[in-house]
């Protein structure tokens, strides 16, 4: 990334995203696979844990301290949303606790930044791998120094796709079911690894050609989002039309099998 080509105000704040994504990230890395304090919230596969809190407490605390005129989005409920504010931060401490709290290893920490209601910065952590995912609007997304493009898979056939379902499966029948049939006899692979924000990483980076969801809110993609289009892909709603500012529903791909995935959107 050229750092000298990136407005300071702008690079000010991806600094601290990084830092505080990587101080989050040591937490869980720390307190991966031991005993943890595990409850749930909406739905009994809805769960939060102590390291969730304890992440996002760090994380608003800083931006507090640091930038007292910004509004926090956080999705354990520690940040103070101001909308109207000219800087917002949207930030999930933890995404893909339930991973977490099994031992499965497919979390991270997302954060994304906005400037006057547009995606300008993110980084997504995941400390595990110390993969650091990270965008500026209109100076690409990176992992490290490396910069990142989608795929060129042309062929939905050849395209290994990612999904997941939302914490009410066990009761809605708006359960993403009919869709993820449609993919699945049409892709080479599909994944459900239960973290929207890497799996969108995985789009920007190349390791997945597509990925698609419902039901999310707005923690859940803010970063990623920006990451894939800084990377050349696509994110629309199922529809084609732009993201509902609550990350309802969301399709990203390399662009190439945009077009396909939204077909099977349909059912």
């Amino acid at each position: 990334m050229n750092r000298s080509q990136i407005e300071p105000g702008t690079l000010e704040v991806l600094d601290l995203a990084l830092d505080l994504a990587s101080r989050a990230g040591a937490i869980q890395r720390a307190r991966y696979e031991t005993d943890l304090d595990v409850r749930t919230k909406s739905a009994s596969i809805d769960l939060v844990t102590e390291v969730d809190r304890e992440c996002e407490a760090l994380i608003v605390e800083a931006i507090r301290e640091a930038r007292p005129e910004d509004g926090i989005l956080a999705e354990e409920g520690g940040g103070h949303d101001e909308s109207a504010r000219a800087w917002r931060w949207i930030i999930d401490p933890l995404d893909g606790t339930t991973n977490f709290a099994h031992g499965f290893p497919r979390f991270c920490v997302s954060i994304g930044v906005e400037f006057q209601g547009e995606r300008t910065a993110a980084v997504v952590y995941d400390p595990l791998l110390d993969e650091n995912f990270h965008a500026v609007r209109g100076a690409g997304a990176w992992l490290g120094s490396r910069q990142l493009h989608v795929s060129d898979t042309r062929d939905l056939g050849q395209a290994l796709v990612a999904t997941g379902f939302a914490y009410d499966v066990h009761e809605s029948l708006d359960d993403n079911l009919a869709r993820f049939a449609q993919v699945l006899k049409a892709a080479r692979g599909i994944r459900r690894d239960g973290s929207a924000a890497l799996d969108l990483c995985y789009v920007a980076a190349g390791r997945l050609d597509a990925y698609w969801e419902f039901k999310l809110h707005p923690w859940d993609v803010a970063a990623g989002c920006l990451i894939v289009e800084e990377a050349a892909g696509r994110v629309t709603n199922a529809a084609g039309g732009p993201v509902p500012p609550n990350g309802d529903e969301i399709v990203a791909s390399n662009a190439h099998l945009h077009a396909a995935i939204l077909d099977r959107m349909k059912t």
